[in-house]
């Protein structure tokens, strides 16, 4: 069965692609990679984010609130209506994680999405969790607004599966078409020759990754992928702007 619920803390940085072999035959001791990672091959996660006309829940995400939440559906590869696919709610709060989803076809998603229609044959804690989508989309006038797509790598601690590492490359985003079912698409977020590593866990960071780290000179910031995307993108709609008034100065008559 899948895991519904997760409680867990995040920490990212961007590396060299360069320094990832290096650092997954580092991590060979103490992790274990994930099973879709067949011979070492990284594999596709698609996203829809979810926001409303004004942006507002990226842009009240990158304020650094003590409290915020966003929804998003997710699917392994390019589906179809068949394809299982996970509706998430994702929420932080004083800096810990949670995240709650449902499992469902594709089909079912948008027809919840679009009509309100729930999936067939939910369990109990599945009815619970759409109610807590009810309430958010209550209140939020929320539509999927960004897909934003990677390949990973992921790696399970061996004595504590709850500790993971990700590699993500590979990230294209896009505004149009926000359709999982319309593929892999779309413009770059990461600089080139970039891959974003990402810690998972629930306790402390264990002291041999910790020493690995160190070894490296690498430190733990903060990286959102959706909310670089609506930096990129509003950084590129005001370059357009600007542009677009430079040239109706210099068309004007003399």
């Amino acid at each position: 069965m899948a895991q519904n619920t997760f409680c867990r803390r995040e920490k990212k940085l961007l590396i060299d692609q360069a320094l990832m072999p290096v650092l997954q035959r580092e991590l060979e001791p103490y992790m274990d990679a994930d099973k879709y990672n067949v011979d070492g091959q990284p594999y596709p996660i698609c996203n829809l984010y979810f926001d409303d006309d004004a942006d507002s829940i990226i842009r009240h995400s990158i304020s650094k609130p003590t409290f915020k939440e966003k929804m998003r559906l997710r699917s392994y590869g390019t589906p179809d209506m068949d394809t299982k696919v996970f509706l998430e709610i994702k929420r932080k709060s004083c800096r810990i994680g949670t995240k709650r989803r449902i499992k469902m076809k594709l089909s079912e998603a948008y027809a919840y999405l679009n009509h309100g229609t729930p999936p067939s044959d939910m369990s109990p804690l599945d009815t619970q969790i759409l109610r807590e989508f009810d309430y958010y989309r209550a209140i939020n006038p929320v539509y999927p607004k960004v897909y934003i797509s990677y390949m990973r790598n992921a790696y399970f601690g061996k004595d504590d599966p709850s500790f993971r590492v990700t590699f993500d490359r590979e990230i294209l985003t896009r505004r149009e078409d926000v359709a999982l079912e319309s593929g892999r698409y779309g413009t770059p977020l990461l600089p080139e020759g970039k891959v974003l590593l990402e810690i998972k866990f629930t306790g402390a960071v264990p002291l041999w990754f910790a020493r690995l780290m160190s070894s490296h000179g690498l430190s733990f910031g903060s990286f959102s992928k959706y909310g670089n995307e609506y930096k990129s993108s509003h950084s590129r709609s005001d370059k357009t702007e600007h542009m677009k008034g430079s040239l109706s100065q210099s068309d004007q008559p003399l």
